[in-house]
């Protein structure tokens, strides 16, 4: 079984990582996020490693890194004369792609989140 204060470093690091990933070419927000990261975990290190607050943090931390990876990109503005505003986009090898086919479905053939919670269709 792992120790888990080498979960606990594991998920800093995919944290660390992911920053890196979502924020590279911007390194105030970059920081910030690190920074961030540092503090959260620092507000975190007195829970024992066994309690179930130790593991739901846990299992934050690889979710926030997993969130960054995915499904955080940035833009940035690019100077055009010929267009008011244009972004690009740093879409890497990681983002998660959708394929957009709900936004051609109606609300009838989505059904709703709360007759999804209901176990409806």
């Amino acid at each position: 079984m792992t120790e888990p204060s080498s979960l606990a470093l594991a998920a800093y690091r995919h944290v660390l990582r992911a920053t890196r990933v979502a924020f590279r070419g911007d390194p105030r927000l970059l920081l910030s996020a690190r920074h961030e990261a540092r503090s959260s975990f620092a507000l975190s290190s007195s829970l024992l490693p066994e309690s179930p607050e130790a593991a739901a943090q846990l299992a934050h931390a690889e979710d926030v890194a997993t969130i960054l990876r995915k499904n955080v990109v940035q833009g940035q503005k690019v100077e055009d004369a010929s267009v008011d505003e244009k972004y690009r986009l740093r879409i890497h090898e990681e983002t998660e792609r959708g394929d957009n086919e709900t936004i051609k479905m109606s609300s009838k053939e989505m059904g709703s989140l709360a007759s999804l919670k209901r176990g409806e269709n």
